[in-house]
C-alpha cells in the first residue's frame, strides 16, 4: 500500500492503471486461445475422476486431465506473453518517469526494432515453468489428499473434496511465486528503462542469474503474501519507512552507477537507487497478485 500511495501522490489515481490496456488484451487473447483449443481438442474426451475409480485408474485420469490443462495453459501463455511484456514495461516506467512505451502498437515497434523477435518473449521460460509446476503440484496434491487422507466414512467427505483443489491452489501458488516474479523482472531487465538498469537493478545474463541474485538477497518471495513470514538474508532499504522517506526526499537520484561507491543505506543516493529496485519488485509483485 505504501508504493500505491506514492504512485497516487506522483501520478494521481490514473498512475495505478499503467499497463492496463495491454494487460486486458493479454487476458482476452489468453481466454480466446483457450476457447479455441477446447474446440479443436474437445475436453469431452477427458475422463472425469469418479469416487468409484480405483487408485490406479483415478491417478491415470488426473494425469490425463492435467496434461490437457498444461497444453492449453502453455499455448495461451506463449501467445499472450508479448502483451504481458509490454504491460510490465508500461508499469515500471514509473520508476524513471519515462514514456518510452505509451501504446501497444508503438511498443511492439520499439521492442522489435531494439531487441528483435525474441524481445517479445523475455521472461517466458520461468513463467512456463511456474505454470507447469503449479498445475501438476495442485492437481496431484489434491488427488492424493482426497484419495488417502479424506475417509469416505466421514460425513463431510464430499464437501472437503470439493474444496481441496482450491486450497492446494493457494498453497502451491505461493511456492511457485518466485517463477512468476523472476519472469516479470526479466521482462523489464536491460530494456532501456531506468528500472531495469543499474543502479536501480542489476543487468541479469539469464533468468537463472536473476533467480540466484534474488535468492542471495532474500527477495524470491518479495511482494507475496508469503513474504511476511519469509526469512530475509539482510534488511532491505525499501522495506523501512525511514529509508523510504529519505529516498523520496532525494528523488529522482541524479547519479550514475560509477558514482554510487560502496553501499551505505544511510545516504540518500543509495537509498533512492535501492528504492528504484524495490518499487520495481513491488510493482511486478502487485501486478502478479492482481
Amino acid at each position: 500500500f505504501l508504493v500505491a500511495k506514492y504512485i497516487v501522490h506522483v501520478d494521481g489515481k490514473i498512475g495505478l492503471f499503467r499497463g492496463l490496456s495491454p494487460r486486458l488484451m493479454s487476458n482476452a487473447l489468453s481466454t480466446v486461445t483457450r476457447g479455441s483449443m477446447k474446440k479443436v481438442f474437445p475436453p469431452d474426451e477427458i475422463e472425469q475422476v469418479s469416487n468409484k475409480d480405483d487408485m490406479k485408474t483415478s491417478l491415470r485420469k488426473v494425469v490425463k486431465e492435467t496434461s490437457y490443462e498444461m497444453m492449453m495453459q502453455c499455448v495461451s501463455r506463449m501467445l499472450a506473453h508479448p502483451l504481458h511484456v509490454i504491460s510490465m514495461r508500461c508499469m515500471v516506467q514509473f520508476v524513471g518517469r519515462e514514456a518510452k512505451y505509451s501504446g501497444v502498437l508503438s511498443s511492439i515497434g520499439k521492442i522489435f526494432k531494439e531487441e528483435g523477435f525474441l524481445g517479445f518473449f523475455v521472461g517466458l521460460i520461468p513463467h512456463l515453468l511456474g505454470d507447469v509446476v503449479f498445475l501438476w503440484g495442485c492437481n496431484l496434491l489434491a488427488h492424493f489428499i482426497n484419495a488417502y487422507l479424506v475417509d469416505d466414512s466421514f460425513s463431510q467427505a464430499l464437501a472437503i473434496r470439493s474444496y481441496t483443489k482450491f486450497v492446494m491452489g493457494i498453497a502451491v501458488s505461493m511456492l511457485t511465486y518466485p517463477f512468476l516474479l523472476v519472469g516479470d523482472l526479466m521482462a523489464v531487465n536491460n530494456c532501456g528503462l531506468q528500472a531495469g538498469l543499474p543502479p536501480y537493478s542489476p543487468v541479469f545474463k539469464s533468468w537463472i542469474h536473476c533467480w540466484k541474485y534474488l535468492s542471495m538477497q532474500g527477495q524470491l518471495f518479495r511482494g507475496s503474501s508469503f513474504s511476511a513470514g519469509c526469512h530475509q538474508d539482510r534488511p532491505l532499504p525499501w522495506s523501512n519507512l525511514n529509508h523510504l522517506s529519505l529516498a523520496l526526499s532525494a528523488w529522482p537520484p541524479r547519479v550514475g552507477p560509477d558514482q554510487l561507491g560502496p553501499f551505505n543505506p544511510a545516504t540518500p543516493r543509495c537509498a533512492a537507487a535501492q528504492l528504484g529496485f524495490g518499487v520495481h519488485v513491488c510493482l511486478v509483485s502487485v501486478q502478479r497478485r492482481g
